[in-house]
């Protein structure tokens, strides 16, 4: 049995492990991967009884730990959201698969055919917090993709983990694939996280899912490449020519469909112009969740808890909101960007130049007219799935999907030429 206090070795076996997997991943045929992801996906509906009593046994360890009413629904599996995991993977499964896609392809002077292909990355490492479900979603988006992953899930959530992820290696084991592409940190050691993130001889990219503490962490001590986000610190604007009836359903939806989700709304800037139509309109729909005001808003809303400098710049992930006014776009433009972490926010509004106004200036990974925040999610944008949002700027940005999980190499097609 593998011994689970020696670190340095327990991530060397994994990491050689993931290596050689991804070596064969890389030459993997669509349909095989296809077919031990549909293999997968039966195997978790399966075993949903054995997912959802493991997971009893890890709503209990987070109850006892602690953990916020927004961490422990992240962390609850019950048999619907099996079947959300189950179906997940076959919409993943049925994605157009990216490996060997041509991006581009052109002929030089020269004679040589240049062709701009996409590859896997190799070994992707994913540490999380809570959500059981990102081990069939990362499990799926880097098998479908052509790369191995080693994931890292917290201690809170390490029974669900291991079942999932043990259905994911009988859909691999289905495919003729190795078990080796879907590993788990099986200890909770914090030390494991550390060695993970310096595993420079195995692991190509590291994606942190969690709060900011956790991210800090890997932005600090990696020494693999990371993709990440710190907040998802969401404004929803409504601006003066807003439809009110339609803007107040969606930014209840932004808010209160999921308060837990890094896309939910966190801030409300209202126009002065339309300010006293809705800000009591505002705190008769938003009934559950508390309303932090500036001055103005509470001078029109008294009942609004008074709002601090920090609130601006709050993921709070719970039914609170601060809600801010504005005198027009530009100062709407200038509040947001100030304020907004880069992850998503939107526009509400009849008027196209205002909207393609916002939209051009604010710079966060995904910006929206018209729509809740909380549809800033791969599954939403099409991709079946991600493996988190990025709000860097460099490889990857917005939800990772099945292409965000891909480098590419030039393929260069000669006969005979040399170079004068």
């Amino acid at each position: 049995m593998k011994d689970l206090d020696d670190i340095p070795q327990v991530m060397a076996e994994l990491g050689q492990a993931a290596r050689a997997a991804s070596a064969e991943l890389a030459f993997a045929a669509p349909e095989v991967k296809t077919k031990a992801l549909n293999a997968a996906a039966e195997a978790i509906w399966a075993k949903r009884a054995e997912i959802v009593a493991a997971n009893e046994k890890d709503m209990a360890f987070g109850a006892d730990k602690g953990l916020s009413p927004a961490m422990m629904d992240r962390l609850k599996l019950t048999e619907d959201r099996i079947a959300d995991i189950r179906d997940g993977l076959k919409l993943v499964a049925a994605q157009t698969d990216p490996v060997g896609d041509v991006i581009a392809q052109w002929d030089m002077p020269s004679g040589l055919n240049i062709r701009r292909v996409r590859t896997p990355l190799g070994v992707v490492g994913v540490i999380y917090e809570s959500r059981p479900n990102v081990t069939a979603d990362a499990g799926a988006l880097c098998l479908k993709s052509g790369n191995a992953v080693i994931l890292r899930g917290g201690s809170e959530s390490k029974n669900s983990t291991r079942e999932i992820v043990a259905c994911m290696q009988a859909g691999l084991e289905a495919a003729g694939l190795p078990k080796g592409a879907v590993q788990t940190v099986e200890t909770t050691d914090r030390n494991a996280v550390t060695a993970l993130l310096h595993a420079v001889d195995y692991v190509d990219l590291v994606i942190p899912r969690g709060g900011r503490g956790l991210v800090e962490l890997v932005r600090d001590e990696a020494k693999v490449p990371t993709l990440l986000h710190l907040d998802g610190n969401c404004h929803s604007y409504i601006h003066a020519d807003a439809d009110i009836e339609k803007s107040l359903d969606v930014v209840r939806n932004a808010k209160l469909r999921r308060t837990g989700v890094c896309g939910a709304t966190e801030s409300i800037v209202v126009d002065r112009a339309i300010a006293e139509i809705v800000i009591p309109r505002l705190v008769k729909i938003m009934e559950g969740c508390e309303l932090r005001g500036d001055t103005e808003a509470r001078r029109i809303a008294p009942d609004l808890v008074e709002a601090t400098d920090e609130d601006w710049s709050t993921e709070y992930l719970d039914p609170i909101a601060s809600v801010k006014i504005v005198g027009g776009l530009q100062e709407a433009i200038n509040f947001v960007s100030e304020h907004s972490s880069g992850h998503t926010d939107a526009i509400l509004t009849e008027n196209a130049d205002a909207a393609r106004r916002f939209m051009t200036s604010i710079d966060s990974a995904v910006v929206m007219h018209n729509a809740s925040t909380q549809f800033s999610d791969g599954g939403e944008f099409g991709m079946g799935a991600e493996i988190g949002i990025a709000t860097g700027k460099m490889h990857a940005r917005g939800p990772v999907g099945l292409e965000q999980l891909t480098s590419f190499k030039y393929l260069v097609h000669g006969n005979g030429q040399t170079r004068p």
